[in-house]
């Protein structure tokens, strides 16, 4: 038997959710809670995606807590490392790390309808029991890695881009790589210099602008450490140049059809071979899919020692791949960059609520559906941070877990002060959120915009981003509403 540990609120997983709600809990003055991680450090994606290149595509100054500012960024959009770190720090800072289970990960929770408590079961077989469960696993932490015949006869060396082998040395190699997600946009330049041959299959071209990056200088950094509210400042118009974007995403075309005209120039600016250049110019309206940046992809691709290769894997044999043109590739290591489960990453999570009512079964038929992001009905006191339609194309999502973590807070005090045993969102109040936010995404470019993407569900509907301005979302979270829900029970005794 495991062992069973009581708490009042059970948080899952230590990125910047996870911390987020652990550091709001804190501030209130409660140590009643657990953190679950599945890893043995903190920082989530950070921790886990340490592959060459990697880094944030917003700037670190507002890809970070507002709360916990951080002056020593040494450049604007920070290396993985730097973010993995600042993490540790901010954990170390408020000492989250006493409140972590390392090694625990979540595999299930049942809501107890007599008791008013979650008991969350774990894969070594402990359970976690608590009033509240805060979900804050987020969706880019389960690789998503193509399903390619014959890929089990391959005798070279394969991993996604998440788990990098750093053991595997790449230089002399010949080496596949499978996607052109952001990842792979990050990793290949790092690798081409070093490999002797890189195939990429490309199945959809991304649009590519050019990286604004640049190291902050000495001086800024220590004005921003001396005077903090320079940098709130810098920060304030961080914000505010990039929640512009948000205009070009939801039905204003033309927005995107100028910010296509510069991705375009990057093309050309960088690809002379005008065959490969029509290979690299995506047939869809910018935004569809995720927009990436970068200074140095195209100009990898254009290597004499690199081929974009658009006819797609067909299959893979013990030493090479085939390309859907029948010729087959002769390679040491396969490297996916084909992203993360995103609309199905709660799939494989066993959570039961009220009745019995399985989400993961509920969310696989009807899509994923919850009040704001953060509630669901049928399940009291289940909290989800960056839930289904609150991942951004735009701006920083850490932004959106402040507001997330602020309503979770507000949500618990409501249910304490009101004695009673749980809360949940009404349906109606629910279904109405929905049909709001599917509505607002149809005019967007995400529907309109011609391609199929990663935040679309297996139906065509899109169940990850939000629609519009973060300051809109800001708005709705910023008081709970009590009207929107329904007090489940009286306090277990």
């Amino acid at each position: 038997m495991g062992e069973r540990t009581e708490a009042g609120v059970v948080i899952v997983g230590t990125g910047f959710s996870g911390l987020g709600m652990a550091i709001q809990l804190r501030k209130q003055g409660r140590d009643d809670f657990v953190i679950l991680e599945k890893a043995q450090d903190v920082g989530g994606t950070w921790r886990d995606n340490t592959y060459p290149g990697c880094a944030c595509d917003i700037q670190s100054h507002m890809y970070s807590f507002s709360f916990e500012q951080n002056p020593h960024w040494t450049r604007s959009f920070s290396p993985q490392p730097e973010i993995w770190e600042y993490l540790r720090s901010v954990a170390r800072k408020y000492d989250l790390y006493r409140f972590i289970r390392f090694g625990q990960e979540m595999t299930g929770a049942r809501w107890d309808t007599d008791e008013h408590r979650w008991h969350v079961a774990t894969r070594g077989g402990d359970e976690f029991a608590g009033r509240f469960l805060v979900n804050g696993v987020g969706a880019l932490h389960l690789p998503q890695i193509p399903e390619l015949t014959g890929i089990e006869d391959f005798r070279g060396e394969k991993f996604h881009s998440a788990e990098w082998n750093h053991d595997f040395d790449l230089r002399g190699k010949r080496v596949a790589v499978v996607g052109t997600g952001a990842s792979a946009i990050q990793f290949v330049p790092q690798i081409a210099r070093e490999v002797e041959q890189l195939t990429l299959f490309q199945r959809t071209p991304p649009w590519v602008l050019p990286k604004p990056d640049h190291a902050m200088p000495e001086w800024a950094r220590s004005l921003f450490e001396k005077v903090p509210g320079v940098q709130r400042i810098y920060r304030d118009a961080l914000y505010w140049m990039l929640e512009a974007r948000a205009i070009g995403f939801n039905g204003q075309p033309w927005v995107m059809r100028l910010a296509q005209k510069l991705a375009k120039a990057n093309i050309d600016r960088n690809i002379p071979d005008p065959v490969l250049r029509r290979k690299l110019t995506p047939d869809y309206t910018m935004g569809c899919k995720r927009v990436l940046i970068s200074n140095d992809y195209y100009p990898a691709l254009a290597r004499d020692n690199v081929d974009v290769n658009t006819s797609g894997v067909a299959q893979v044999r013990a030493h090479g791949v085939v390309d859907g043109a029948g010729v087959e590739h002769p390679v040491d290591a396969i490297i996916f960059g084909t992203g993360f489960h995103v609309t199905d990453a709660f799939d494989n999570l066993d959570i039961i609520g009220e009745g019995g009512r399985n989400l993961s079964k509920e969310w696989a038929a009807e899509g994923m559906r919850t009040h704001l992001g953060i509630t669901v009905s049928g399940f009291p006191n289940l909290f989800f941070l960056l839930g289904p339609n609150t991942g951004l194309g735009h701006n920083s999502v850490v932004f959106m877990i402040e507001s997330q973590i602020r309503y979770i807070a507000e949500a618990i005090e409501l249910v304490e002060g009101s004695r009673a045993g749980g809360l949940v969102p009404r349906p109606d109040v629910q279904e109405r959120f929905n049909d709001e936010i599917q509505r607002k995404l149809n005019r967007g470019v995400w529907t309109q915009g011609g391609c199929k993407s990663w935040y679309l569900d297996a139906k065509g509907v899109n169940r990850t981003v939000w629609p519009g301005f973060t300051w809109r979302y800001w708005m709705a979270t910023r008081r709970l509403r009590p009207a929107d829900f329904e007090l489940v029970g009286t306090k277990a005794r």
